[in-house]
Protein backbone atom coordinates (compact mmCIF):
# COMPACT_ATOMS: atom_id res chain seq x y z
CA UNK A 1 0.00 0.00 0.00
CA UNK A 2 0.96 3.64 -0.75
CA UNK A 3 0.28 4.49 2.63
CA UNK A 4 -0.26 2.71 6.28
CA UNK A 5 -3.84 3.53 7.66
CA UNK A 6 -4.16 5.10 10.77
CA UNK A 7 -5.66 2.07 12.38
CA UNK A 8 -6.11 -1.42 11.56
CA UNK A 9 -8.84 -3.51 13.36
CA UNK A 10 -9.92 -7.02 13.99
CA UNK A 11 -13.42 -7.36 14.22
CA UNK A 12 -15.13 -11.25 14.70
CA UNK A 13 -17.56 -13.10 17.25
CA UNK A 14 -16.17 -14.36 20.50
CA UNK A 15 -13.62 -17.46 20.68
CA UNK A 16 -12.79 -16.14 16.55
CA UNK A 17 -9.04 -15.82 16.98
CA UNK A 18 -9.11 -11.70 17.34
CA UNK A 19 -6.67 -11.84 20.45
CA UNK A 20 -4.16 -13.97 18.89
CA UNK A 21 -3.88 -11.96 15.65
CA UNK A 22 -3.60 -9.04 17.32
CA UNK A 23 -0.78 -10.03 18.90
CA UNK A 24 1.35 -11.71 16.37
CA UNK A 25 0.41 -8.53 13.93
CA UNK A 26 1.96 -6.13 16.73
CA UNK A 27 5.11 -8.59 16.54
CA UNK A 28 5.32 -8.30 12.86
CA UNK A 29 6.20 -4.34 12.98
CA UNK A 30 7.24 -1.61 15.22
CA UNK A 31 4.89 0.98 13.74
CA UNK A 32 1.97 -0.90 14.79
CA UNK A 33 0.21 0.05 18.27
CA UNK A 34 -1.42 -2.21 20.38
CA UNK A 35 -4.87 -0.28 21.67
CA UNK A 36 -6.71 -2.39 23.03
CA UNK A 37 -10.75 -2.43 23.94
CA UNK A 38 -12.53 0.95 24.02
CA UNK A 39 -13.05 -0.28 27.59
CA UNK A 40 -9.68 0.36 28.75
CA UNK A 41 -9.45 3.79 27.28
CA UNK A 42 -12.86 5.19 29.05
CA UNK A 43 -12.87 2.58 31.90
CA UNK A 44 -15.03 5.12 34.60
CA UNK A 45 -18.71 4.68 32.75
CA UNK A 46 -18.00 0.48 32.17
CA UNK A 47 -16.54 -0.09 35.87
CA UNK A 48 -19.79 2.32 37.17
CA UNK A 49 -21.95 -0.71 35.34
CA UNK A 50 -20.20 -3.38 36.29
CA UNK A 51 -20.29 -2.75 39.72
CA UNK A 52 -23.85 -4.00 40.07
CA UNK A 53 -25.46 -6.79 38.06
CA UNK A 54 -24.17 -6.26 34.60
CA UNK A 55 -25.65 -9.07 32.32
CA UNK A 56 -28.86 -7.16 33.33
CA UNK A 57 -27.30 -3.96 32.67
CA UNK A 58 -26.51 -4.70 29.62
CA UNK A 59 -29.41 -6.86 28.13
CA UNK A 60 -32.46 -4.97 30.45
CA UNK A 61 -32.17 -2.08 31.80
CA UNK A 62 -29.69 0.10 29.31
CA UNK A 63 -30.88 1.88 25.95
CA UNK A 64 -29.69 1.19 22.86
CA UNK A 65 -28.83 4.99 22.74
CA UNK A 66 -27.05 4.31 26.32
CA UNK A 67 -25.50 1.31 25.21
CA UNK A 68 -24.14 2.20 21.83
CA UNK A 69 -23.04 5.77 23.02
CA UNK A 70 -20.73 4.07 25.50
CA UNK A 71 -19.19 2.38 22.96
CA UNK A 72 -18.55 5.28 20.48
CA UNK A 73 -16.76 7.65 23.86
CA UNK A 74 -14.71 4.79 24.64
CA UNK A 75 -13.63 4.44 20.61
CA UNK A 76 -13.18 8.27 20.26
CA UNK A 77 -11.02 8.10 23.50
CA UNK A 78 -9.00 4.97 21.89
CA UNK A 79 -8.57 6.34 18.91
CA UNK A 80 -6.84 9.86 20.56
CA UNK A 81 -4.31 7.32 22.52
CA UNK A 82 -2.50 6.52 18.84
CA UNK A 83 0.75 8.07 19.05
CA UNK A 84 1.97 9.94 15.96
CA UNK A 85 3.49 8.30 12.91
CA UNK A 86 1.79 4.66 14.20
CA UNK A 87 -0.74 2.45 13.08
CA UNK A 88 -3.36 2.03 15.77
CA UNK A 89 -4.51 -1.93 16.64
CA UNK A 90 -8.05 -2.27 17.64
CA UNK A 91 -9.72 -4.95 19.13
CA UNK A 92 -12.91 -4.79 18.03
CA UNK A 93 -13.24 -1.43 15.67
CA UNK A 94 -16.33 0.47 14.85
CA UNK A 95 -18.15 -1.79 12.50
CA UNK A 96 -17.89 -4.74 15.20
CA UNK A 97 -18.95 -2.25 18.15
CA UNK A 98 -22.06 -1.39 16.17
CA UNK A 99 -22.80 -5.04 15.52
CA UNK A 100 -22.45 -5.89 19.41
CA UNK A 101 -24.93 -2.78 20.14
CA UNK A 102 -27.21 -4.45 17.37
CA UNK A 103 -26.78 -7.67 18.90
CA UNK A 104 -28.04 -6.20 22.14
CA UNK A 105 -30.94 -4.78 20.79
CA UNK A 106 -32.57 -7.89 18.64
CA UNK A 107 -32.23 -9.69 22.01
CA UNK A 108 -33.79 -7.11 24.63
CA UNK A 109 -36.08 -5.25 22.19
CA UNK A 110 -37.21 -8.08 20.01
CA UNK A 111 -35.91 -6.24 16.74
CA UNK A 112 -35.11 -8.34 13.66
CA UNK A 113 -31.45 -7.84 12.50
CA UNK A 114 -31.87 -5.20 9.70
CA UNK A 115 -34.31 -3.29 12.04
CA UNK A 116 -31.74 -2.92 14.94
CA UNK A 117 -28.66 -2.52 12.26
CA UNK A 118 -30.70 0.39 11.65
CA UNK A 119 -31.48 1.57 14.86
CA UNK A 120 -27.69 1.29 16.45
CA UNK A 121 -26.81 3.38 12.83
CA UNK A 122 -29.24 6.07 13.42
CA UNK A 123 -27.89 6.68 17.08
CA UNK A 124 -24.25 6.86 15.53
CA UNK A 125 -24.90 8.91 12.62
CA UNK A 126 -22.68 10.70 10.71
CA UNK A 127 -20.00 12.26 13.64
CA UNK A 128 -16.87 12.08 12.74
CA UNK A 129 -15.08 9.19 13.37
CA UNK A 130 -10.99 7.80 12.63
CA UNK A 131 -10.75 5.96 9.57
CA UNK A 132 -10.26 2.43 9.90
CA UNK A 133 -8.92 -0.72 7.86
CA UNK A 134 -11.35 -3.30 9.18
CA UNK A 135 -11.07 -7.18 8.88
CA UNK A 136 -13.58 -9.59 9.88
CA UNK A 137 -12.44 -12.92 11.20
CA UNK A 138 -15.30 -15.59 10.90
CA UNK A 139 -15.24 -18.89 12.04
CA UNK A 140 -17.94 -20.25 9.86
CA UNK A 141 -19.51 -18.38 6.81
CA UNK A 142 -22.20 -20.33 7.59
CA UNK A 143 -23.67 -18.75 10.97
CA UNK A 144 -25.25 -21.73 12.95
CA UNK A 145 -21.69 -23.74 12.01
CA UNK A 146 -19.50 -20.52 13.56
CA UNK A 147 -21.74 -20.09 17.04
CA UNK A 148 -21.07 -24.23 17.14
CA UNK A 149 -17.39 -23.47 17.00
CA UNK A 150 -17.02 -20.56 18.94
CA UNK A 151 -19.49 -21.64 21.91
CA UNK A 152 -17.25 -24.96 22.02
CA UNK A 153 -14.42 -23.32 22.01
CA UNK A 154 -15.51 -21.19 25.25
CA UNK A 155 -14.90 -24.57 27.35
CA UNK A 156 -18.14 -24.35 29.59
CA UNK A 157 -21.88 -23.50 28.68
CA UNK A 158 -22.54 -20.00 27.68
CA UNK A 159 -25.99 -19.54 29.86
CA UNK A 160 -28.87 -17.44 30.38
CA UNK A 161 -29.70 -14.97 27.59
CA UNK A 162 -26.18 -15.11 26.19
CA UNK A 163 -26.66 -18.04 23.97
CA UNK A 164 -29.31 -16.06 22.15
CA UNK A 165 -27.22 -13.11 21.98
CA UNK A 166 -24.03 -14.72 20.25
CA UNK A 167 -26.00 -16.00 18.11
CA UNK A 168 -27.62 -12.68 17.03
CA UNK A 169 -24.24 -10.99 16.79
CA UNK A 170 -23.43 -13.78 14.08
CA UNK A 171 -26.27 -13.02 12.33
CA UNK A 172 -25.53 -8.86 12.62
CA UNK A 173 -21.80 -9.63 11.43
CA UNK A 174 -23.11 -12.02 8.28
CA UNK A 175 -25.66 -8.95 7.90
CA UNK A 176 -22.42 -6.21 7.87
CA UNK A 177 -20.54 -8.17 5.93
CA UNK A 178 -22.74 -8.34 2.92
CA UNK A 179 -23.56 -4.73 3.15
CA UNK A 180 -19.99 -4.03 3.35
CA UNK A 181 -19.54 -3.11 6.16
CA UNK A 182 -15.59 -4.90 6.53
CA UNK A 183 -12.80 -3.92 4.14
CA UNK A 184 -12.11 -7.95 4.30
CA UNK A 185 -13.52 -10.73 5.74
CA UNK A 186 -11.68 -14.23 6.38
CA UNK A 187 -12.82 -17.49 6.63
CA UNK A 188 -11.42 -19.34 9.44
CA UNK A 189 -13.23 -22.52 9.43
CA UNK A 190 -10.94 -25.62 8.78
CA UNK A 191 -7.61 -23.20 8.59
CA UNK A 192 -4.83 -23.49 10.55
CA UNK A 193 -3.23 -19.84 12.66
CA UNK A 194 -1.03 -19.06 10.10
CA UNK A 195 -2.61 -19.86 6.97
CA UNK A 196 -5.18 -16.83 8.82
CA UNK A 197 -2.50 -14.44 9.54
CA UNK A 198 -1.25 -15.31 5.96
CA UNK A 199 -4.64 -13.64 4.57
CA UNK A 200 -5.16 -11.08 7.32
CA UNK A 201 -1.68 -9.46 5.87
CA UNK A 202 -2.47 -10.24 2.61
CA UNK A 203 -5.42 -7.97 2.65
CA UNK A 204 -3.30 -5.28 5.04
CA UNK A 205 -0.57 -5.79 2.58
CA UNK A 206 1.39 -5.12 5.57
CA UNK A 207 4.08 -7.65 4.22
CA UNK A 208 6.42 -5.31 3.54
CA UNK A 209 5.50 -2.14 5.72
CA UNK A 210 6.38 1.20 4.74
CA UNK A 211 6.64 3.06 8.00
CA UNK A 212 8.42 1.92 11.10
CA UNK A 213 10.88 -1.44 11.41
CA UNK A 214 9.40 -4.95 10.77
CA UNK A 215 10.74 -7.21 13.44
Amino acid sequence: MTRVPDFISLNGPDNAGKTIHLARLAGRWDGLQPLGSVHEHDPEPWARVAAGDYARWWFETSTTVELTEMLLAGHAKRAAARESGRTGLLDRGLPMLLAVAAATCVVKDGLTVSEASKAVTGVAGSRAVPPETSVLLFPSLDAERSYAITSAREGRPWTGIYPAYQKSLHAVLLHQAEHGSYNAVVDCENRSLDDVQADVIAHLDLSQPTGGSPR
